[in-house]
């Protein structure tokens, strides 16, 4: 496990964009936000940090940023994955020699490996480095699914810990937690289902809405990893509609939308994301009215 043990609220950080640049200054006020808000954990450069659109350059300079910033007050857990092996050892390299804490993995999307083919990949990428690494299973936009059993064969190996599970499968948390032992870090993938993850043996979410709800979705993780259920459904029912509203048009931009509107970065995004439509606004500004954050 190398000690590391990431619970929590873990926000997915957006990446911040001005005049079509990458934000370095807005990125770190993000993470300090973030930090002093309580969450547990950061992932710089994951899906929500619109990683595809990114230069090699700019990808590594937002991990060194967030590693920078956070100063081991919390993990850092840099986004690493790519559909090509080879560019993931790269952006592994570059974490590990800035000082991430650990790497998240997504599974390799448009390729559609075979179960053998993932359990070489993810071998590859262990055994080049000595950081834990998080599996980052989201068949949803990667197409292939990592099975129970090559996450099982997986978790043998020592450095890797945990899966990110956006599978949507809440079954699969019980069956993961069978398959590799209770130690296996399990952290969900979608805000909506978190709570009832943690009560079938997660620990944790790498969030989106945490962006924006910073506390109130830490205090939610917090109240599930000491039994609390009562007191996170409360903050859950604050919470839910911006749950959606974040996905109501394609992300990260109803959740760039709802920072601006918090006055806490600009809205810009890459292509081919584009700003959200009228109707997405207008579900992220009721949400954010619903949830007390305006």
């Amino acid at each position: 496990m190398n000690g590391l043990t990431p619970k929590g609220s873990i926000p997915a950080l957006v990446t911040p964009f001005k005049n079509g640049a990458v934000d370095l200054d807005a990125f770190a006020a993000h993470v300090e936000w973030q930090i002093s808000e309580g969450s547990h954990g950061l992932v710089p450069v994951g899906t929500t940090g619109e990683s595809p659109t990114l230069a090699n350059d700019e990808h590594y300079a937002v991990i060194t940023a967030c590693v920078e910033v956070a100063n081991k007050r919390v993990p850092v857990i840099a986004g690493c994955g790519s559909n090509d092996t080879r560019t993931a050892l790269a952006h592994l390299a570059h974490a590990e020699k800035v000082g991430a804490d650990a790497a998240l993995i997504v599974v390799p999307y448009y390729n559609k490996p075979s179960q053998a083919g993932l359990i070489a990949h993810f071998t590859a990428l262990h055994d080049a480095t000595t950081l834990p690494i998080i599996l980052y299973n989201v068949p949803g936009r990667t197409v292939a699914d990592i099975s129970v059993e090559t996450i099982a064969a997986l978790a043998r190996l020592p450095r890797i810990i945990g899966v990110k599970d956006a599978t949507g499968n809440i079954a699969r948390v019980a069956q993961q937690r069978l398959a590799c032992g209770p130690d296996f870090i399990q952290l969900s993938g979608n805000d909506d289902m978190a709570i009832g993850f943690n009560a079938h043996g997660g620990v944790g979410a790498i969030s989106v809405t945490a962006n924006v709800a910073p506390r109130l979705f830490a205090q939610l993780q917090e109240a599930t990893l000491r039994g609390d259920y009562a007191a996170a459904l409360a903050i859950n029912d604050r919470l839910q509609p911006l749950h959606a509203a974040l996905f109501s048009d394609s992300s990260p931009g109803p959740t760039k939308y709802a920072l601006h509107r918090l006055g806490r970065m600009s809205p810009e995004v890459r292509l081919p994301i584009i700003e959200p439509s009228a109707a997405s606004k207008a579900a992220v500004d009721a949400a954010l009215v619903h949830a007390g954050l305006v």
